[in-house]
């Protein structure tokens, strides 16, 4: 260990002793002129399927919103960026609520550009959601939430209200082929499916082995690089391997999606998800950088993460973007909650790739010209999830 990783160690070892309010006061947690954020790939952590009708499209990005419990904790510290605005953020998760169920509302959106050039098209947010309800003997519900694709800004709609305000719009298939795929504007689409019986596979873990993991970050950085899956960005072999096998950049994607998952949807205890804050604020790489929105318009503190690809973990064996894109989380450090996860565009898309076959054996290749954020500039939104609720809660599931 060097001198570098040694002081992160005391900082985060002094972080976890200190009160919240004092450790805020201490570190001058206040409002700061926002600064340049670097740019990163993007890679997400949950998969996200794009609401269209004929064609199957991938979206690949997760938004998650916290809504606050109510309890008798102090009034918290206002959001705004800094340094160790993780370490205030694990102090205030550690005293938040328990209940008899966890709870999740998520909606996720991928944005898709809708026109024949840059100069002439307009941009759609292609959402859905998912509701989960799961009690503290792993019995779990989820239901799907439909949701009509909108317009992303008021000018994106001013354009498809001069374009007749259509239905249906359609756009290029991403994957490649001679069929168009659709995006659904009606908001009479709008619906949540009958519930249906919950997994208990939070990426490779059980309920019972997130209730269980340590509450150091030291020690769940230790158990989390035994943890097995198929971690790498791009290969052509899904087998399975242990984060701790992973070098570089690649462990920390495969961590940071792992942390972002327990601070999320996963039903993590308060003092875990702490832990999995404190982790984060020492991992390479991984910096708060300033204020900002997130999807939903709530205040948080931007966390830039240090990742190279836009993989879902998992899911596909080759990468399915030909742009590079930066991953950002949005915090809430004064509850102690991830707001969203979101990428935003660093090069878009260029030249071509092939995939692997389709279902029906045909050839399929991605080219520029059909990917949904082939007109973005740099620095605007490709996808996002926001995480409506994130609460333990001993009401009754409705």
């Amino acid at each position: 260990m060097d001198e570098l990783d040694a002081l992160r160690g005391m900082r985060t070892a002094l972080a976890q002793e200190e009160d919240a309010d004092r450790l805020a006061l201490r570190v001058d947690w206040r409002a700061r002129p926002e600064r340049p954020a670097r740019l990163r790939r993007r890679s997400f952590t949950v998969p996200a399927v794009g609401l269209v009708a004929t064609a199957s499209v991938a979206a690949g990005a997760l938004v998650v919103v916290s809504v606050a419990a109510e309890d008798e904790r102090p009034a918290n510290v206002s959001a705004s960026p800094g340094g160790n605005a993780l370490l205030v953020a694990a102090a205030n998760a550690e005293r938040a609520p328990g209940g008899r169920y966890w709870h999740t509302r998520t909606r996720s959106g991928e944005i898709y550009a809708v026109g024949d050039s840059r100069a002439h098209h307009y941009k759609v947010d292609s959402r859905q959601g998912t509701e989960t309800w799961t009690d503290r003997n792993g019995s779990a519900r989820t239901a799907h939430v439909e949701l009509a694709d909108v317009p992303l800004t008021a000018e994106d709609r001013r354009k498809w209200q001069a374009a007749g305000s259509p239905e249906w719009v359609k756009i290029p298939n991403p994957e490649g082929g001679s069929e168009q795929a659709l995006l659904d504007m009606r908001t009479e689409s709008e619906g949540r499916d009958g519930w249906r019986p919950g997994e208990d596979d939070y990426l490779g873990m059980t309920r019972q082995r997130i209730a269980a993991l340590p509450t150091r970050p030291d020690a769940l950085l230790s158990d989390l690089l035994g943890l097995k899956g198929a971690w790498r960005a791009a290969s052509s072999s899904t087998k399975k391997e242990p984060i701790g096998a992973l070098r570089g950049e690649e462990r920390i994607r495969a961590l940071t999606d792992v942390a972002g998952m327990l601070l999320s949807t996963a039903p993590a205890p308060p003092k875990v998800r702490a832990a999995a804050f404190r982790m984060l604020a020492d991992l390479p790489g991984v910096r708060a950088e300033g204020p900002a929105a997130d999807p939903m318009g709530r205040p948080g503190t931007v966390v830039s993460l240090p990742l190279v690809t836009t993989v879902p973990l998992g899911l596909y064996t080759a990468p399915k973007q030909l742009g590079t894109y930066r991953r950002q989380w949005i915090i809430d450090p004064g509850n102690g909650r991830l707001l969203a996860i979101r990428d935003l565009v660093a090069k878009p898309p260029r030249g071509s790739r092939p995939l692997p076959p389709g279902d029906r054996g045909q050839s399929r290749r991605l080219e520029a010209r059909d990917m949904p954020d082939r007109f973005h500039r740099p620095g605007e939104l490709a996808d996002y999830t926001v995480y409506e609720t994130t609460e333990w809660t001993d009401r009754s599931p409705s």
